[in-house]
């Protein structure tokens, strides 16, 4: 069995740590080990690790007992005694990672929860690409979507009255039919079987209407189109998931909606290309340019600029314009553009040109022989 690690070992802190550094600590952690951003097979029990070590640590009264006896301490408490008062979710604001009101909480997310709740509906995806310039200012942007949800006339039960519909009598509201056949066989052995169909009936349901609603046609469920206007963070990264509570599939009736899961996407740009914060682009030049050194007019964020290409720059070598990239998404600092810097090597030159670059060819070799 692997013994569990010491909690202030986990957050990186030490053991007279105040209760901002706890808390500072926990939120890097987090942000770097969420599943939702981090696909590292790990990840999710890494999380789980940092939200429990959290959950103690920031508790006056589980903090004083973990200190004076260990985990010994605190066994008396269950996960979701542990967890009970804490607000996970509160220290990432509106980005979602699966946390706020109205959906799932971290507890039952992660750790399970024994207390039986109406299920769910199931979340929902959409994909939202934007382009660098929205993704480096953030701001809200608009989606818009088409889902089923509960129709409204019949309360998703899908009868005129609004009313659960009558129970099935011919499968008393199971669904199924259950048929049992016994076969007798020599030395005083039977065998049963039992053969499982829908009930033709109901057809699976359950129950029956005896008049369907008029407005979804009995199916308890109508399409409807959205719009929502979502925050975008400064610097989101490539492929992060939003999550807006209760805009995904509706879970029937009197149970909560699912999450909509907005996974935001980098379009392409001609200019640049994305790694993480930084900015990445290929500049095309002469080896004359190489040699004696030139100036390059490059596009950035913010507008054009012009770049100094020293004497001697060699092909491949990157020209870096620090903090001209996008904003780092944990909020610290902005990263670069990386010019990467390619020659261009003429197929075709003029007789002038070549008689140059044969000049260049006898000085090179002649202060080769020089040197040796």
């Amino acid at each position: 069995m692997e013994k569990e690690r010491d909690y202030y070992e986990i957050l990186g802190v030490p053991r007279d740590a105040d209760l901002k550094s706890i808390k500072d600590a926990y939120h890097r952690l987090a942000m770097k080990w969420h599943p939702d951003r981090n696909k590292a097979p790990d990840a999710e029990e890494r999380f789980k690790e940092i939200a429990k070590a959290y959950a103690v640590l920031s508790n006056p009264e589980k903090r004083a007992q973990y200190d004076a006896h260990g985990f010994e301490g605190i066994a008396h408490f269950s996960e979701e005694d542990l967890f009970r008062g804490v607000n996970l979710g509160s220290l990432f604001g509106d980005l979602g990672f699966g946390f706020g009101a109205g959906g799932d909480s971290i507890f039952d997310r992660f750790f399970g929860s024994g207390i039986q709740r109406p299920r769910r509906g199931q979340s929902l995806r959409i994909d939202l690409e934007l382009p660098l310039t929205h993704i480096a200012k953030g701001g809200k942007e608009t989606v818009e979507y088409s889902r089923p949800v509960n129709c409204a006339s019949c309360n998703g039960y899908g009868t005129r009255s609004g009313k659960p519909p009558d129970e099935c009598k011919t499968c008393n509201g199971t669904g199924h039919i259950v048929k049992t056949r016994k076969t007798e066989e020599k030395k005083g052995h039977s065998f049963s079987f039992q053969q499982v169909s829908n009930c033709p009936n109901c057809h699976g349901r359950g129950r029956i209407a005896k008049e369907r609603c008029k407005n979804c046609g009995g199916d308890g469920q109508i399409d409807k189109i959205e719009k929502l206007r979502i925050d975008i963070p400064p610097g989101i990264e490539d492929g992060m998931a939003l999550r807006v509570p209760g805009h995904g599939l509706p879970g029937g009736p009197g149970r909560e909606s699912g999450d909509l899961r907005v996974v935001v996407h980098t379009a392409p740009d001609a200019r640049y290309q994305r790694r993480g914060a930084d900015l990445w682009r290929a500049e095309t030049i002469q080896i004359t340019d190489a040699v004696l050194g030139t100036r390059l007019q490059v596009p950035t964020l913010d507008g054009e600029v012009r770049i100094k290409v020293p004497p001697g720059t060699q092909p491949n070598e990157i020209l870096r314009l620090r903090g001209k990239g996008l904003p780092r998404f944990d909020r610290k600092g902005k990263g670069d553009i990386n010019i990467r810097i390619q020659l261009q090597v003429p197929e075709k030159i003029t007789p002038d040109e070549q008689k140059l670059f044969q000049q260049l060819r006898d000085l090179q070799q002649k202060k080769a022989g020089q040197r040796d």
